[in-house]
């Protein structure tokens, strides 16, 4: 009896469904529209509660496939290089599709002697500036130049146009005067007409001096490192000087009131740096001082950028690692946190120029001395903004004397470290390479197209790096150091 009753119960509903479709199906005349047909359709079959999620979850996962597109190419890529087939995306065979992440927004340069490569990174917007200018204006000098930017690009690229060009006419007239190619142009000096060629006599410099032993080529450099090594101190919490520097100079805030309001309102009261001739940087042995020169012409760059940064309410600034190489000298100026090393001929590490960190001795002490502070915020920070204490611009630290612009030389006789090459970097490689550890990766692969600086940029992007990253590497073989001219 439950069969036969079962068996009517489906029997009735199903001939009441076929019921329901038969009159509809005869509902529809050849008047009515066939979009009306369609809507009744959708409407009986489709708008339902399951239908509608399903679809719903249907245009999730396919915008999730979209946004994951760059990952799903790299998977492809990975797996075509493993079973040594190159797999393409069939909407873009070109070969940025198989590009990294790091390499699709990347500049290089590479020469004969050496490479450049830059990523801007994590970061919003490449800060990123370099130079590789080797024979400058005709002569024999080579510059290489790191910047980098922060709070925008504008420092980087001002100090780029106008230091690099200002340098170029001096090293230019400089070499000239050197060979006797031009005659100097004398200068004053109180009420005396001098020669750049002239030594100044000083009864009180000879004094001293005679008290003074001769100081050879190799001592200054020596002097010179261990100047530098003095200021990687840091500054220590459990210290007396640190413990209690913030609370002394936090009093000081409302005086300083370091806003970007108010640093819009601050006026310079700096002196223009004088702008020296050639001449001036050639002594009587015709050795050009390049240092001097460099200083000089940063200093000068660094007070017009302030200038117009003040003009523009413009707060950017930059770092700046810069080379010189004439000759078998190599003069290296840093301001700031980009840091360039050396790989000598027996393989040492030895570094081209030392970090301007808040912290160090030196630094610490001149910030306080102006009225300042270095507060921790995630490193040491001149008033708890600026990681590093020297830099170009920046012009409301500026103001106050927190930041300079000063940089520290290094001279180097390449004959005595016969350097295998060289490596100048921003700080965004820094961040995630020591530098024993960037000379090895660099050693095995000179052999690359570019010298090893394109594979170690994409390692630090991958080690973590948050910042823009600019490696150049110089290479040096066979005890030829001049770059660019026929005496190679």
């Amino acid at each position: 009896m439950d069969d036969e009753l079962e068996d009517k119960i489906f029997y009735q509903a199903y001939m009441s469904q076929m019921r329901f479709l038969s009159k509809f199906a005869m509902g529809i005349s050849p008047l009515n529209s066939t979009m009306a047909y369609i809507w009744k359709l959708l409407r009986l079959y489709c708008m339902r509660t399951e239908v509608i999620v399903f679809a719903l979850l249907c245009i999730v996962f396919v915008s999730y496939l979209h946004v994951l597109e760059l990952w799903s190419q790299n998977v492809m890529r990975r797996v075509g290089h493993h079973f040594g087939v190159p797999l393409y995306s069939p909407r873009n065979r070109d070969r940025t599709s198989t590009r990294s992440p790091a390499e699709r927004n990347s500049w290089e340069e590479i020469h004969e002697y050496g490479a450049v490569y830059a990523v801007q990174g994590r970061r919003p917007r490449m800060e990123d500036r370099y130079v590789m200018a080797s024979n400058i204006k005709g002569t024999d000098v080579t510059i290489f130049t790191i910047l980098d930017g922060h709070g925008g690009e504008f420092a980087a690229v001002f100090a780029k146009d106008q230091l690099m060009d200002r340098l170029g006419k001096k090293i230019e007239e400089a070499i000239n005067i050197s060979a006797g190619k031009i005659s100097p142009i004398p200068r004053r000096r109180g009420s005396i007409l001098l020669n750049h060629i002239e030594p100044v006599q000083s009864g009180e410099n000879e004094e001293k001096k005679t008290d003074e032993p001769p100081k050879t080529p190799v001592s200054q450099r020596r002097n010179k490192l261990k100047k530098a090594l003095s200021q990687d101190d840091d500054c220590n919490p459990a210290k007396s000087n640190c413990s209690q520097e913030q609370d002394s100079f936090l009093s000081k805030l409302s005086s300083i009131r370091l806003t970007k309001e108010s640093f819009l309102k601050t006026t310079n009261k700096a002196v223009k740096p004088e702008e020296h001739d050639a001449g001036y940087y050639v002594d009587r042995d015709r050795k050009i001082n390049f240092g001097k020169m460099v200083t000089d012409l940063v200093l000068l760059t660094d007070y017009e950028l302030v200038e117009k940064a003040k003009k523009y309410e413009n707060v950017a600034g930059s770092t700046l690692l810069l080379a010189v190489l004439y000759k078998t000298q190599l003069i290296v100026a840093n301001v700031g946190d980009s840091r360039g090393v050396m790989c000598d001929g027996k393989g040492n590490v030895i570094p081209l120029s030392f970090d301007h960190k808040p912290q160090q001795t030196r630094e610490l002490k001149r910030i306080q001395e102006a009225g300042g502070f270095v507060q921790f915020k995630g490193v040491w920070r001149v008033a708890g903004i600026l990681a590093t204490s020297r830099a170009l611009g920046d012009y409301p630290l500026k103001e106050k004397n927190f930041v300079i612009a000063e940089p520290d030389i290094l001279t180097f006789e390449l004959n005595d470290h016969k350097p295998k090459f060289i490596i100048l970097a921003s700080d965004g490689l820094w961040d995630t390479f020591s530098n024993e550890e960037a000379v090895t990766f660099i050693k095995d692969r000179l052999d690359e197209p570019h010298f090893g600086a394109k594979s170690i940029v994409i390692e630090s992007y991958n080690r973590g790096s948050v910042d823009n990253i600019t490696v150049m590497v110089v290479t040096f073989k066979d005890g030829r150091y001049q770059i660019g001219t026929s005496k190679n």
